[in-house]
């Protein structure tokens, strides 16, 4: 196996290092580890064979930028992912340009913009003469607390104009990578999932977040749970005042709550 070797970094005082490594059907994974033995190690990107490495230091870029630093652990799929040739072709195909709205009925979609010529995802205002905005492909995803069909579009766009050098897609493709390995998922089908136990099972917001082990007490050392914490990790509350609630939730935590609070597995509640 072929390692291509980017940066590296101290995390705890601990070296690591970010590498590229082979990946099937000619693609390359983008990894962070520890310098020392290779151990620890988490997806940053899964570059497709026809995509240049200079994606991959973008990714670099914006990892090494970002103090918090998250990323999921590689697994052995990531090594053994099916031929990615047909997918692209078939993607390619079905690329169709489309306008998604959120349920406050805001419109998003793909437009090319800049110079040179950049595909990025766009949101609207309702009505016609609004201002338009330049998002993030996550952006977009969290708006419509969904993964698809932002991240099918965004594939297939991809695949369509990777070659045409008219339009880059370099971002769009930086974007797709970072969402498939971040370990900050949707909390949405979490949400529903705390919403449904407190309705048909009876349970309350202070006995899930006890039983995640989020339990305070008042001046005569009474517990009860941390409601605000829940509230905050399933997007009922927002962090902050004037905030509009986080749609976002480690899969640490989203586990933890699936498990410990209510006894459910937690691919339950992730979203695909």
């Amino acid at each position: 196996m072929t390692t291509t070797a980017c940066d590296r970094y101290l995390a705890d005082d601990e070296p690591r290092e970010l590498v590229i490594l082979d990946g099937a059907g000619g693609s390359r994974l983008l990894v962070d580890r520890c310098e020392a033995d290779g151990a620890d190690a988490r997806l940053l990107a899964h570059l497709a064979s026809d995509e240049p490495d200079a994606n991959a230091w973008l990714v670099c870029r914006d990892f090494l930028a970002n103090p918090w630093r998250g990323a999921r652990r590689v697994r052995a799929a990531d090594f053994g992912a099916p031929g990615e040739g047909d997918q692209r072709s078939a993607a390619s195909e079905s690329f169709q340009p489309e306008v998604l709205t959120d349920a406050a009925g805001r419109r998003y979609f793909l437009r090319a913009s800049g110079s040179p010529a950049e595909l990025r995802w766009h949101r609207g205002s309702r009505g016609r003469g609004g201002s338009v905005l330049m998002l993030s492909a996550r952006d977009v995803v969290g708006a419509l607390e969904a993964y698809e069909p932002v991240c099918a579009i965004t594939r297939a766009a991809v695949a369509r104009y990777r070659r045409d050098r008219r339009l880059s897609v370099s971002a769009l493709a930086v974007e797709l990578r970072r969402i498939e390995a971040s370990p900050i998922v949707l909390n949405r089908r979490l949400r529903e999932a705390v919403l449904e136990a407190v309705r048909e099972q009876g349970r309350s917001f202070s006995a899930i977040a006890m039983s995640c082990g989020r339990v305070k007490h008042d001046r005569r050392g009474n517990g009860s749970g941390e409601t605000s914490w829940l509230a905050r990790r399933v997007g009922l509350l927002p962090s902050s005042p004037g905030a509009r609630p986080n749609p976002w939730v480690h899969s640490d935590t989203l586990a933890l709550i699936a498990r410990e609070g209510l006894g459910i597995a937690p691919r339950e509640v992730e979203l695909p």
